[in-house]
């Protein structure tokens, strides 16, 4: 009863955020980015840029265990959907603790077609195993969170929430199968590698961390096809400072599935990490705080 309960708000908090997109219109121009300065080259990173290089595929897969060692950072996160002749834009901004794997991040809906965007951000935390939705409409109390389980959910949360947890954004690239390092970069001021391929969700979530592994498993389920093709920008110390996935996603039915205009929603998610090392505190709400009670579908 519990799980289905589960499975029924997750896929009412999948439809309510893909209604209120669908209603808002065509999309504003993709975000920017910003990052800090970063460290000079030195001996050792040269050294570790040049073996990477020449082993994309190593270097994607460790990418998540860089973001761990550097701790935390800032994020920024796009998240364009295009179905039929629409294309809408959610954007998201917070903070992210790779360490504890807790996140907050501020995510905006886009405007509608008559300039408003009719609701305040939604406030989510991303912990591992949950998320937690504040503002989430559909009948919820202005002052409840809704938690989802992420794991029961079609996407495993790469999409539900109108922006990929970082921390996930990294592990999916430990499913990546295939890489071409495209050459060197700068983003806002900092040298990057950049690399492109394609990752394989099934594989990601054979290796990934704890209850990542359950919600990748379901991703890789969920979608139209586990195959992800990404492109990432790597600094000297293997941390991705921006990472883009293009995801075949079924509006929150199971994989195969159709959206109402018969063609499965394309999804692009991009995120940008920066700031590294800036403190992040994350609390997770009371239980009297989370909502108990029936969430409309929008």
């Amino acid at each position: 009863m519990a799980e289905r309960q589960q499975r029924r708000w997750g896929s009412a908090v999948v439809a309510g955020l893909m209604a209120g997109v669908c209603a808002a219109g065509l999309c504003a121009g993709a975000a920017g980015c910003s990052a800090d300065g970063g460290d000079g080259e030195d001996d050792r990173a040269a050294d570790r840029a040049a073996r990477t290089s020449a082993d994309p595929v190593r270097a994607l897969r460790q990418a998540a265990d860089a973001l761990v060692a550097a701790g935390s950072s800032k994020a920024r996160t796009s998240m364009e959907m295009a179905t039929g002749g629409t294309r809408v834009t959610i954007r998201g901004e917070g903070v992210y603790d790779y360490r504890r794997r807790l996140g907050r991040l501020e995510v905006v809906l886009p405007q509608d077609p008559a300039g408003s965007s009719g609701r305040r951000p939604i406030t989510e935390l991303l912990t591992p195993g949950a998320l937690f939705m504040k503002n989430r409409g559909a009948g919820v109390p202005a002052d409840k969170w809704v938690r989802v389980d992420t794991a029961t959910l079609h996407d495993g949360n790469l999409v539900t929430g109108g922006a990929t947890d970082p921390y996930a954004a990294a592990e999916v690239l430990r499913g990546a199968r295939d890489a071409t390092y495209v050459g060197r970069t700068r983003l806002a001021g900092v040298e990057v590698r950049h690399y492109r391929g394609t990752a394989d969700l099934a594989a990601a979530a054979a290796v990934a961390s704890g209850d990542g592994r359950n919600a990748l498993g379901a991703a890789a389920k969920g979608f139209a096809t586990a195959r992800v093709p990404f492109d990432v920008y790597l600094d000297e110390q293997g941390r991705i400072r921006k990472v883009r996935h293009r995801f075949g996603f079924a509006n929150g039915r199971q994989a195969g599935a159709r959206g109402a205009s018969g063609a499965v929603v394309a999804v692009a998610s991009t995120t940008w990490l920066y700031d590294f090392g800036v403190p992040v505190d994350v609390r997770l709400p009371a239980a009297g705080d989370i909502y108990a009670g029936r969430i409309a579908e929008e």
